[in-house]
């Protein structure tokens, strides 16, 4: 598959135009973005399919308005659900993660002695001079084992938690939809 793939990424990327960005503000965001972290990046997303799916599928004139109703509905339960336990598991995996990585340094200030269990996925190897070198990596190595754990987690709780979840948010939204949508409206003085 990457033999088919390299020589195709090899004659795009050269074609793409380099771009300095001159503001500052701009150059500010784009650092930014580059440091949110797994839930964070969970949460972006889940508000951005919250502001956009739901009203692709209620103006999909293809299918009948109780079509329309429902798949709106589902929509807006599948994200409330996914976001909400994405970003949980995400955080928990990476919090359960960073218990398991502690540096040195981090158990002297939390006045802890070292444990197997507490240093079980880092390298015994490493001296204190290298893990202080070694800060900003580690953060991203149990941000990156903390995710991956993430991700294995999700392949059960999507059945678990999700789909249930989904199935009841569907149910109390479509029947908000039907008590807004049976409400009789105020016709003062249109008659």
């Amino acid at each position: 598959m990457i033999k088919i793939i390299e020589p195709i990424v090899n004659k795009i990327i050269p074609k793409i135009p380099e771009k300095t960005i001159k503001s500052k503000w701009w150059g500010n965001q784009i650092e930014k973005a580059g440091k949110y972290s797994s839930p964070e990046s969970r949460l972006i997303l889940g508000a951005t399919a919250i502001a956009t799916q739901p009203w692709i599928d209620f103006s999909n004139k293809d299918v009948d308005k109780e079509t329309r109703k429902v798949s709106c509905a589902r929509t807006i339960a599948k994200i409330i659900a996914g976001t909400f336990t994405g970003y949980y598991i995400r955080k928990w995996c990476i919090k359960s993660i960073d218990a398991l990585t502690r540096t040195p340094e981090e158990l002297d200030k939390l006045k802890q002695k070292p444990t197997e269990l507490n240093r079980a996925l880092i390298p015994t190897s490493l001296s204190r001079k290298e893990f202080a070198e070694a800060e900003r990596l580690m953060k991203k190595h149990r941000g990156a084992i903390g995710t991956c754990l993430a991700l294995l987690v999700m392949l059960f709780t999507n059945f678990l938690i999700d789909a249930p979840l989904t199935k009841v948010l569907t149910n109390v939204f479509v029947d908000k939809f039907n008590k807004s949508e049976n409400k009789p409206s105020d016709t003062k003085g249109g008659q």
